[in-house]
């Protein structure tokens, strides 16, 4: 692979993520899911390194982060700097630097899953891509927090 090959294979995953992103705030929760491979997983993590969710596979995908979601709460999604590298022709891996606000109606419910009205995070996507049939997906999507900000 040549360096404009390498760069243009950073270039599509850098747009991935900003679809991900998007398509997160415009709560296009099947859109989104279709950006992983089938097979695909989500694990957001708590800032203390434990395992806040688990997601397997598309469908798996669409129904939990879609939870987080619905009539009256507001998504909002940033990507800073990231750090990619094209292991292959099919493979990579990068970092991003992400921060994300979550705002829920005062009347929604709070749960162990879901244990704030409003949420203000700071952390980290981890990601391992494979491009399969000409097209890039996300494999592994990891989410670490440095910081997670919640009001009830």
């Amino acid at each position: 692979m040549d360096a404009l090959e390498r760069l243009s294979t950073v270039e599509e995953l850098r747009r991935l993520m900003a679809r991900y992103v998007r398509y997160a705030d415009h709560q296009r929760w099947q859109d989104l899911a279709n950006l992983f491979t089938p097979d695909g997983t989500f694990t957001p993590h708590k800032p203390d390194g434990s395992v806040w969710l688990h997601m397997e596979g598309r469908e798996g995908i669409a129904a939990t982060v879609g939870a987080s979601g619905g009539p009256g709460v507001t998504l909002v999604h940033h990507l800073f700097s990231d750090e990619i590298d094209v292991d292959s022709e099919t493979d990579a891996h990068g970092v991003w630097a992400m921060e994300d606000i979550v705002t829920r109606p005062a009347d929604a419910a709070v749960s162990e899953d879901i244990p704030f009205r409003g949420m203000h995070g700071f952390g980290h996507y981890h990601a391992r891509f494979v491009k399969t049939n000409g097209t890039w997906h996300i494999a592994e999507l990891k989410q670490t927090r440095l910081r997670l900000d919640f009001t009830t």
